[in-house]
């Protein structure tokens, strides 16, 4: 009988606890419930803590992400205003602001997905189709991406979402495109190193004439100047040798026919034919420069006294 009574509380512990957890359910901090009563929402839970409810399957709880969630959209092709086809990557991120018209409108995260990547994609193709490329990447990418969020958040607000921030992660042209307007842009540069090599080619070859011009400028005064200064030095020279000529006419023959000597007289072919009492060579009979025969005619000279 005690043993009968003992598996009696049991059983009636055991269902119990299982009333207990079917009829009780635990919302986390990062997450909110909607309660449905056959399929209708009875109510809603955002607060986190431990909450009862009708065992199933009469009441059932579906429970929503309340941290930020990450959409990645796919590639798309735009023409922008200036004509230019573009590839865009962009990706947003939302957080679900009202449960109930979340689960509402589109009841899960995948098809809140899908419906708001049409939302983000149209309005990318919309706000981008009225900016040019340089814009986009340079100029106006903030405010374009700004623009693009608010917009996507007035047609997100429908659906229990909010757009927390839209991205572009890439604008770029297609890749046929890219090609093309990289060989452009190599062409203009090579045109752009050509000329510049040609201006300074041109450059060159106007500092290389103008000093050479201003080499030859200088070689001819230098040469002028000396020439002048060899001048006046010739004069002079011509002067003192005109001076010593005048004062002592057979020093003066005595010292030119020293130079002709040694002018004449080097190692070499040289070849002359004179005769011994030619007065080229008067200085080889006799110191003073007196030739033979005028010695002859001369008055014999008194004998020296002789030296004691």
């Amino acid at each position: 009988m005690n043993g009968l009574f003992r598996v009696a509380v049991l059983a009636v512990i055991a269902v119990v606890a299982i009333v207990f957890y079917a009829a009780t359910f635990v919302v986390q901090q990062t997450q909110s419930a909607i309660v449905l009563r056959f399929g209708a929402v009875r109510t809603v839970v955002t607060q986190p803590g431990l909450y009862f409810k009708l065992p199933a399957p009469f009441e059932q709880v579906t429970y929503l992400d309340n941290r930020i969630l990450d959409l990645d959209l796919p590639s798309q092709e735009i023409i922008a205003s200036d004509q230019k086809r573009l590839v865009v990557d962009a990706f947003t991120r939302y957080r679900i602001s009202d449960p109930l018209r979340f689960y509402q409108a589109v009841n899960n995260i995948p098809r809140a997905n899908s419906q708001l990547a049409s939302i983000v994609n149209g309005n990318v193709r919309s706000v981008l189709a009225e900016a040019t490329f340089t814009s986009m990447v340079r100029n106006d990418r903030s405010r374009l991406m700004n623009r693009i969020r608010d917009d996507v958040n007035r047609e997100a607000g429908r659906f229990g979402m909010t757009v927390v921030d839209v991205r572009l992660r890439r604008v770029d042209l297609p890749a046929a495109n890219s090609q093309a307007v990289f060989q452009r842009m190599q062409t203009e540069r090579q045109r752009e190193a050509a000329e510049a090599r040609a201006l300074g080619g041109q450059q060159s070859q106007e500092i290389r004439a103008r000093a050479e011009r201003d080499a030859i400028i200088i070689v001819a005064e230098a040469q002028r100047k000396s020439d002048e200064i060899r001048g006046q030095g010739e004069g002079e020279r011509n002067r003192i040798f005109a001076e010593g000529f005048g004062k002592d006419p057979e020093f003066f023959a005595f010292y030119r026919s020293m130079q002709a000597y040694e002018a004449s007289l080097k190692s070499g072919d040289t070849r002359m034919l004179l005769t011994p009492d030619s007065p080229f060579f008067r200085f080889f009979n006799d110191p003073s420069g007196k030739r033979a025969g005028a010695a002859t005619n001369a008055a014999p000279a008194t004998p020296a006294a002789p030296q004691p």
